[in-house]
């Protein structure tokens, strides 16, 4: 009973948890500037060194799950790689041209400028054509997701990304300058998904040679179990500091921007849900990879909308306001997921 005393409270109470960390992210942000402005000295090709490493904490006990074999076993089920592949490259990046114009050229027409309505249409899209390649992996891990099929996910969706990215967005935006910052994508890759992977693949072999796979999993896993949870609510932190005076700034704005952006995630979580659903996959299956397309790469998208607008632009602000709405929206589908386990088969396809 005590090994499951303080999960529950986690759980029980996370909504209100992630509501304090924005509101101490933005208050850090806004009265204690020095901290996040120390922190963004730690950067590298766009990428926050601070939070890789929160996110490389809460990934570590997911691929301590994987072994080599699960991940061959996961190549030979093409039905779920089909449903994110598709999903996310062939119907996403269209359908969030199309919220996004609705609402910020016709909807928000009387609030917003042409061509600044034009500018978050350009962030829009940039979030659009760059699905999840980290976070996905909590995501999963919250909701019980298959660890090897979500691993072999990712792969296939930054393999695509080398060739999609760039002619999406210059085919949807109009542009002939459009470029992939490949040492942003690189660099992702190797902190969210190389080294968590190997170190949770040599932990795995050396404990279970040394202990036995009793002791690893009723003991050493026990130890992860609420890791994944605090270093989201501290990653919240950090990303809401950083934005602190962007939102306080530019309510109204944000608020326009967030309506497209959180519209569009609930749409490509369902679509990739229910497809799942339809084909009858397992629910540790489908989760996951309704989460890849529903969430964003927004290193990537930041990155791509500085080079191509500027620092100051309404597309890097978009790309911002992707990053300020991604968390708490998809912790929503994952209470959403998880509220839905009984929809799908217990038997793997």
């Amino acid at each position: 009973m005590e090994k499951k005393a303080g999960l529950p409270l986690f759980e029980k109470f996370l909504t209100l948890w992630v509501v304090l960390c924005i509101a101490a992210g933005v208050a850090i942000g806004k009265f204690l500037p020095v901290v996040p402005n120390t922190l963004s000295r730690f950067e590298y090709a766009n990428v926050s060194i601070p939070v890789a490493i929160l996110i490389w904490l809460m990934i570590y006990p997911m691929m301590l799950k994987i072994d080599f074999a699960s991940i061959v076993n996961a190549t030979k089920k093409p039905r779920g790689l089909t449903v994110t592949t598709v999903t996310n490259w062939l119907i996403k990046p269209f359908t969030m041209y199309a919220i996004a114009y609705f609402f910020l050229r016709i909807v928000f027409g009387e609030l917003i400028s042409v061509p600044l309505a034009n500018e978050y249409l350009a962030g829009a899209v940039l979030l659009g054509a760059a699905p999840c390649t980290a976070m996905v992996f909590v995501w999963s891990y919250l909701c019980k997701g298959d660890p090897a099929y979500t691993l072999v996910q990712v792969a296939v969706n930054d393999i695509i990304i080398l060739f999609a990215f760039v002619p999406i967005v210059a085919f949807l935006l109009g542009l002939t300058d459009v470029f992939l910052p490949y040492n942003t994508l690189f660099l992702s890759v190797v902190l969210f998904v190389v080294i968590p992977f190997a170190a949770g693949y040599i932990s795995r072999v050396l404990i279970i040679k040394s202990k036995g796979i009793k002791y690893f999993e009723n003991v050493f896993l026990q130890k992860f179990k609420n890791i994944t949870i605090i270093g989201l609510l501290l990653t919240l932190i950090i990303i809401f500091s950083f934005q602190g005076d962007i939102i306080l700034s530019n309510p109204i704005h944000i608020l326009l921007i967030a309506v497209p952006l959180i519209i569009q995630t609930f749409l490509i979580f369902s679509i990739a849900y229910g497809w799942a659903r339809a084909w009858k996959l397992s629910h540790a299956v489908a989760a996951p990879g309704a989460m890849i397309g529903a969430s964003n790469f927004f290193e990537l998208s930041v990155a791509v909308a500085v080079s191509l607008f500027g620092m100051q632009s309404g597309a890097t602000l978009a790309t911002v306001v992707g990053v300020l709405v991604e968390v708490p929206v998809m912790l929503a589908l994952v209470g959403i997921a998880n509220r839905t386990r009984r929809w799908f088969p217990i038997k793997k396809l």
